[in-house]
């Protein structure tokens, strides 16, 4: 039996709560509706968690728990298969993408897609990890049709980190703002602090990482605290929890603190937040800073590699400050707080960012011709 025809196939591997999960979350509805078939690969236990597919889209599980595992049944699947592109993401699942088309001997063309400004994220990383990402990335992916990064300061430095040609990397602007995302602002915010008329909040959102730096923020809050009573909520779970946790019992500030954890839909906090603060250390593009603009939050963010001087174009839309400055971030906040950009600013900020907008650059970036 002739399998049906599949424009797109989509595999990666995450945690279930990352950028990268809201990315591909809204990529893959937003490809479908342009009229393209599409098959998301999945590998158990790991996300994204794509919830109910539109028409046009097959859920395909690959029958193993690890990403290397994945290999002879990513094999088989582009033998039966044989999809026009094959879009995967992360250093680890774009390997094994390579390879498998190579050992399938189908012609099918291979998008691969990293999120991160490479030679930052891989700083923090053991050196086992770092010569096997560099060199992976330096053999594998000029085998690629196609390599694509969110933003130009991504792309600058994956083509001086793993010597590409700057020709090589499409820059793909990421789909964020969707009509479910603004209806999903509408929500109430279930957090007191939006409701009891207490002081303004301020509003950080993601993983309780180092990449994040949330301690900055925390730092920055106490200085500000001291000129305007204000709150702090950080939505977002991980590893240094207990550390951000003790530092503001240490600052003082514990009591206008809150840590509630993960939270799936943290758009009706942005939509209330009187300022959002983004202090990573770096990025690729900051899906966040993104989703809070286009939903008339202020903002404020660490100038880090690489994203939001872009999305902020140069500060107009929102104020840069230096990585782990606390002081200039606790400027930022005073002076966003006391005259805040009109809200229909940051909307005009994230035009590029619709999800139609970006499944139309995908598409032409892998090649794939769309229905008329």
């Amino acid at each position: 039996m002739t399998p049906p025809h599949t424009d797109l196939a989509v595999f990666a591997a995450t945690s279930g709560h990352s950028g990268v999960d809201r990315v591909l979350g809204n990529l893959v509805p937003a490809l479908a509706g342009l009229g393209l078939a599409v098959d998301v690969l999945g590998i158990a236990g790991h996300g994204p968690d794509y919830g109910e597919l539109p028409a046009g889209v097959r859920r395909i599980a690959l029958g193993t728990r690890h990403v290397n595992s994945a290999l002879p049944a990513l094999v088989r699947y582009l033998r039966r298969t044989r999809p026009a592109a094959l879009l995967t993401d992360k250093d680890r699942v774009n390997r094994v993408a390579l390879l498998a088309r190579f050992l399938a001997g189908v012609p099918t063309r291979v998008g691969v897609r990293l999120g991160t400004t490479v030679s930052v994220n891989l700083a923090s990383r053991g050196p086992l990890e770092r010569w096997l990402q560099t060199n992976s990335m330096r053999l594998f992916y000029r085998a690629a049709d196609a390599v694509l990064v969110p933003s130009t300061g991504a792309a600058a430095d994956l083509a001086a980190h793993a010597r590409l040609p700057p020709e090589a990397i499409s820059v793909v602007p990421s789909p964020i703002v969707t009509a479910a995302l603004l209806a999903r602002a509408d929500a109430p915010a279930a957090h007191p602090w939006f409701s009891d008329g207490g002081p303004p909040v301020l509003l950080g959102v993601g993983e309780l990482s180092e990449r994040k730096d949330f301690a900055t923020l925390l730092r920055a809050h106490a200085l500000l605290r001291e000129r305007l009573d204000c709150r702090l909520l950080i939505l977002g779970e991980g590893r240094r929890r207990a550390e951000l946790a003790a530092l503001a019992q240490s600052l003082g500030s514990a009591d206008a603190v809150a840590l509630p954890g993960f939270v799936p839909d943290p758009y009706p906090y942005m939509a209330r937040a009187a300022a959002f603060a983004l202090t990573s250390r770096w990025e690729g593009m900051p899906v966040v800073l993104i989703e809070a603009l286009a939903l008339g939050a202020p903002v404020v963010a660490c100038d880090c590699p690489s994203g939001p001087r872009e999305v902020l174009a140069d500060g107009r839309y929102g104020r840069l400050v230096a990585v782990g400055d606390a002081a200039a971030l606790a400027e930022a906040l005073y002076a966003t707080l006391r005259a805040p950009p009109p809200r229909a600013l940051g909307r005009e900020a994230t035009r590029a960012y619709t999800a139609e907008a970006s499944a139309r650059a995908y598409a032409h970036a892998l090649g794939l011709e769309l229905p008329a």
